[in-house]
């Protein structure tokens, strides 16, 4: 079952965390998270999943910024969150798809126990300006049933920013 909004507010500060909390970002079943002023561009053209693959950090200026087709842009929300007990989903808002860009490629599939900012795999059908601050995407919140094991020590838990794919790090314990 999907949170409400108002069940989503009933548990912000206990079992959800979202920091900074605003309520004008509260939906009916969702919270708008907005984007960072800043972006992860890989430097080179063929990746490696076996490799730790060196990106270029982004500022995005107030004026704008620019996305090109073809290109992969890490990006991540303003907002730190954690969850207990409950599934987090993050989805891009209709607005922002119906300008042809996507925000995230596969990953919107959040696990119990996540603490950290969202990293965003964005890219675009056109070129599409983007801006700071915009509410991206929408995060939501499902019901767990049963007994869980809380994500408490993934690659990804209390990351400080964009994070780039840690994949070549299952190479090594292989």
């Amino acid at each position: 079952m999907i949170l409400s909004g108002l069940e989503i507010q009933k548990h912000i500060g206990h079992e959800i965390v979202i920091e900074p909390f605003d309520e004008d970002c509260l939906n009916p079943n969702s919270y708008n998270l907005r984007l960072a002023d800043e972006l992860l561009v890989y430097n080179n053209k063929v990746l490696f999943m076996d490799e730790d693959n060196p990106a270029t950090r982004i500022t995005i200026p107030k004026t704008g910024f620019l996305l090109e087709p073809g290109k992969l842009y890490l990006g991540r929300t303003m907002e730190f969150t954690k969850t207990e007990g409950f599934v987090p989903m993050l989805e891009g808002r209709s607005s922002v798809g119906r300008l042809g860009l996507f925000i995230h490629v596969t990953a919107g599939f959040g696990d119990v126990g996540f603490a950290g900012y969202w990293t965003l795999e964005m890219h675009c059908i056109q070129p599409i300006m983007i801006f700071p601050g915009v509410e991206i995407c929408q995060i939501y919140y499902n019901t767990l049933q049963g007994d869980y094991m809380p994500y408490r020590s993934g690659k990804y838990q209390n990351n400080d920013g964009i994070q780039t794919s840690m994949l070549w790090e299952d190479f090594i314990r292989k």
